[in-house]
């Protein structure tokens, strides 16, 4: 039987799962890494933790299954999107990559759209304006600030690209996670020559592109002898994180859309055009699918928000192992009316992206009075994370893109409390698969497709992904929903001016 990799070099660690031909999970591993913050809104990581990740995970699913080296046809590649690694001339990381939500690069964003000719015209040549946590705002970054290694800089790889660079040995993006660097015409599905040409960017600075089911070399005799694996395997192009989680929940046709929380929220549907938001809210990218492209909306801490609640804020709950620790929480915030007696939480922890593209946004609870609890702010975290989301849905549905299912996934559908809320908060159904792996998952489908196993990939989610269960909104919660979401939207236009005097000022505290 052929076998088929799937790895995915997130924020927190590298997940890797092996998979038959039948798309049935056979063995997984994780391997976890540090994140660096040198400065507020800074983060960083070393690429060569997400190598020995790499290495770690595969050689341990590989042994928990047994199956021999040969088998393993293809990998696929998935990875943490927008991120920063930058190679000298002999392929030494010059300095550590700066990440997804990384906010110091508000100047170069600027400094992008005035050499664009203005926002419209940026959005025209890219699909989407210059956020900090794209990939050129950080190139230019790293040409203002750090010249001396600016001038060292021979290529730009994004996260799963780099770990490409150590498997095949050649430089190689595809269009998904391409999309997210700012440099491509999503449109065409290739770089825009015309915007480097005005950043004053050489082309020769970036890989080549391709589409996520195409393969894009075979093993190294170094990386294969470091993997336990054959030089015979391929490794196909595989995908951003995001949409390759699409792929793994099956999101490849109209009218289906995906929720994701996991450290970021992020809202997913598939497009057969290019559409944009005029605004410059939602993100226009391509889809691992060939040919097609997908709409999208990121909130930058959302599982983030509740991570940060329960291990800063309330950690030691009294009696509670740690592992059970998110478990009490949730308990304490389920026994809570929804509304959470009118308590609202921004999450805005590192600033926002959708749909206020704000590095300076400041996460609060706003509506504290004598009668809460514990639980009343717990929960007021968890609906304030899916009031993010349905920030993202409202814009989606008004710009008239059908939704017909929603498919929940990463920690917020493995949490029977979450899962109605965000029914209650959408007041749709909310969807969950038999089987959900996340990113890894989809790119070992990729890279069965690009194996021959499958023909397409809609055709390979159709055989191997299912439907598990449907939750359906409650309607008094949603009701109370409706009246607090206005509330939770208006909050951010009124708080703006407040939350760029903190930042400034956290900024400066910290010099």
């Amino acid at each position: 039987m052929s076998y088929y990799l799937g790895i995915d070099v997130g924020t927190s660690g590298t997940k890797t799962l092996l998979v038959n031909a039948s798309g049935e999970v056979v063995s997984e591993a994780n391997a976890e890494y540090p994140l660096h913050q040198p400065k507020p809104g800074w983060t960083e990581q070393d690429p060569e933790d997400w190598w020995k990740a790499t290495v770690k995970t595969v050689r341990a699913v590989m042994r928990k299954s047994k199956v021999k080296p040969g088998s393993v046809r293809a990998i696929g590649l998935s990875g943490q999107m927008h991120g920063s690694v930058f190679l000298d001339k002999n392929d030494k990381v010059i300095r550590n990559a700066l990440l997804w939500n990384d906010q110091r690069t508000a100047a170069e964003c600027d400094e992008i759209t005035a050499a664009a000719g203005g926002r419209k015209s940026l959005i025209k040549m890219v699909a989407n304006p210059a956020l900090t946590g794209f990939q050129a705002p950080k190139v230019l970054w790293m040409r203002n600030h750090e010249k001396r290694n600016f001038d060292r800089l021979a290529k730009i790889l994004l996260p799963k690209d780099e770990i490409r660079r150590r498997l095949v040995g050649d430089y190689v993006t595809e269009v998904s996670d391409a999309s997210g660097t700012l440099f491509l015409d999503v449109v065409k599905r290739r770089w825009s020559k015309r915007l480097l040409d005005k950043l004053d960017l050489d082309l020769d600075l970036l890989p080549r592109v391709v589409e996520s089911d195409e393969v894009t070399g075979t093993l190294t005799p170094q990386a294969a002898k470091q993997l336990g694996l054959s030089t015979e395997c391929k490794v196909v192009g595989g995908a951003g994180d995001c949409a390759a989680g699409a792929v793994g929940n099956g999101v490849v046709r109209k009218g289906v859309l995906s929720t994701s929380i996991g450290t970021s929220g992020v809202m997913f549907v598939h497009s057969d055009e290019p559409q944009y938001d005029a605004a410059g809210r939602l993100h226009t990218f391509c889809h691992a699918v060939n040919g097609k492209w997908h709409m999208m909306g990121v909130n930058l801490t959302s599982g983030g928000s509740l991570q940060w609640w329960v291990d800063s804020v309330i950690r030691n709950l009294a009696g509670v192992p740690d592992k059970k620790r998110y478990d009490a929480a949730t308990a304490e915030a389920k026994k809570i009316a929804a509304g959470s007696g009118g308590l609202l939480f921004l999450p805005y922890l590192n600033g926002e992206r959708t749909p206020h593209a704000d590095p300076n946004a400041r996460g609060s609870f706003v509506g504290l009075n004598l009668t809460h609890t514990r639980g009343h702010m717990t929960r007021s975290v968890m609906e304030g994370i899916t009031f993010a989301l349905r920030d993202s849905l409202e814009i989606i549905q008004s710009l008239g893109v059908p939704v017909r299912q929603i498919r929940a996934s990463g920690g917020g559908s493995k949490n029977p409390m979450w899962r109605q809320m965000q029914a209650d908060v959408f007041a749709k159904k909310i969807t969950t698969l038999e089987v959900e792996q996340g990113p890894a998952y989809g790119v070992a489908l990729l890279a069965a497709v690009g194996d021959g196993a499958y023909k397409t990939i809609e055709s390979a989610c159709k055989a191997t992904i299912k439907v598990a269960d449907e939750t359906a909104p409650d309607k008094k919660a949603a009701r109370s929903y409706d009246e607090l979401f206005p509330i939770y939207r208006d909050l951010y236009g009124r708080l703006k001016e407040s939350m760029e005097a903190i930042a400034e000022y956290q900024s400066s505290s910290t010099k």
